[in-house]
Order: structure tokens, then sequence, then C-alpha cells
């Protein structure tokens, strides 16, 4: 089926900045995103690749975790949606009646994953509605935009690595025993974990983390008859909530990019679910960059 990206200019898909986009307060919303976000709302077509499969996504309200669920539940998966704060609730409401209008069945899990019991929640529910978990994608995540070392609280540090890595292990030990063999876990990383950001320092940190994390339950898990696949999605710079939330600088938002814009959340989900299929069968500690031309290398 052509595609109505064929043939043209990946720089001119999706709009290129400058956006004059209010400010927003962590962990943002869709609603107030100038120019809105495109999650495949209306483009994504299923072909039923994952057909009665089991999904957790975590931060799958907005962003990058709401294209992922779209996708997911029109190829025929029942989805988990993680969230943070009632602030989301709507975000979280309109992803779940995606999910629901694709035929599947839609899970709301509002909490802070930085606490492991709510991770194990998460877990315990997603096995007492499903029976099982194929496919865990650790998605969620946190920074603040910092120019200066001296201006990054202690406390922001340790929530940057709660967030964005703790929380990936709570919620693997969790999930690991409740999935079958053939199971995935994929986790997102950055480009950032490459290329650091000098405004991101700890962001870039925990996605380094991520990647080493990634690749080494990689071979434990394969080495010990798991049967379960971990990879890794390094996207660059997407437009989602997070960056008007966290204070970044949407006026030249992507820029950085060999295709000078950045990348919108319906151009990152494909990678997830090419992750998660067999036809990645014999991928597994890998990252797939995923970066607008940014060089992972």
């Amino acid at each position: 089926m052509k595609s109505n990206k064929d043939n043209k200019d990946p720089k001119e898909l999706f709009p290129a900045p400058p956006f004059k986009t209010p400010d927003q307060e962590y962990p943002g919303t869709e609603d107030q995103m100038q120019p809105k976000a495109d999650h495949g709302e209306e483009s994504y077509v299923g072909y039923g690749r994952f057909e009665d499969k089991k999904v957790i996504i975590t931060g799958g309200d907005s962003g990058i975790g709401r294209a992922v669920a779209i996708a997911f539940a029109r190829e025929g998966a029942d989805v988990l949606i993680s969230y943070l704060s009632e602030v989301e609730d709507k975000d979280a409401e309109e992803t779940a009646e995606f999910v629901r209008k694709a035929g599947r069945k839609a899970i709301l899990m509002k909490g802070d994953i930085n606490d492991e019991k709510q991770c194990k929640n998460i877990v315990d529910k997603a096995v007492n509605e499903f029976g099982k978990i194929d496919v865990l994608i650790n998605n969620a995540a946190f920074h603040i935009s910092r120019k200066n070392l001296e201006d990054i609280p202690s406390g922001e540090w340790e929530r940057t690595f709660e967030t964005n890595v703790n929380a990936i292990f709570y919620l693997c030990k969790a999930a690991v025993p409740h999935m079958p063999k053939g199971g995935s876990i994929i986790n997102t990383t950055s480009v950032t974990g490459f290329d650091p950001s000098e405004d991101l320092l700890p962001y870039s940190a925990t996605k380094s983390a991520v990647i080493n994390l990634t690749a080494n339950l990689s071979q434990i898990l394969l080495k010990q008859g798991k049967g379960i696949r971990v990879n890794a999605v390094a996207p660059g710079p997407v437009w989602t909530p997070l960056i008007p939330a966290t204070k970044f600088n949407v006026d030249t938002f992507g820029q950085n990019t060999a295709m000078e814009r950045p990348g919108q959340p319906v151009e990152i989900a494909p990678a997830f679910l090419f992750l998660a299929s067999a036809d990645a069968s014999y991928i597994s500690g890998a990252v797939l960059p995923v970066t607008g031309g940014r060089i992972t290398i």
C-alpha cells in the first residue's frame, strides 16, 4: 500500500521550528501543544501482527507512548497504559479510547513508577487482566533543561535516575517471571546516550545507563534460557509534551538534526513494533536509532 510519505523529502513531512507553543508544568499535556503532535491517529494502519498479545507501556498517555499504544492496538494487542498523575488523566483516557476503538482492551494505571510497589502493581494488574505479558515497553522518562552544573538540584538528579533507570529495573524484575519465551522488553533510551546534551546532564547520563542495562540484561535473559529479547529505541528530538513542560528550547527544537526538525511520535512507534516482532527474532541487546539523521556512532 502506498504511503502518504512516499516520494516526499523527509525534511518536509512534518513541521519544523521555530515553534511558539506555551510553556507547561511537568508532566505536560497534549491539548496545549502547538503545533499538535501526530501519533498516527489518522494514519497508522495495522495488519494483525500482534493479535491477542499483551503489552505494558509506561508513559503511555501521550507522546511516543501514545503512538506506540495506538500502533500495538491496531496490530491486535491489548494494552496497559501506565502514567504519572491526575494531570494526565485526560490524555490517558484519550489514548485508551484509541485502543478501544481498535477493538482491543485498554487498562489505565496511574501512579509514580519511582516507587517499586507501583511497578509491581502495574505488573500484577496486567497479569490479572491479561494472564501474561508479551511485551514490556519502558518508555516513561523525566528531564529538566539546566545550563549550569550548579543549577541542578540534587533531588532532581536523583529523580531523573529514579524515573529513567530505577523504574526499568523494578518493572523488568517484576515482569520477567510472567513473560513467555518469545517475549520482548524494549527500553527507550535517547540520542543523548551517544551524543550528550550540555543542557541535559542527568538525562544524558541516565540514557547511557539504559543502553548498558539493555545490553547486559539481554545477555542474562538469553543465557539463562528465559527466551526474552531485550532491545532499546534511541529517539532523537521528538515533539511531545515533555519538551515545553521541561523548559527545553522549543524555538529551535529539532534543528540540530540533519532533517532540521523534530520527529513526530508516529515516526518513532514503528521501531518499537519492529523490535517486538518476529522480524527481529535475531536481534537482542541492540539499540535502534530513530534520530532524524543525528549520528549515534
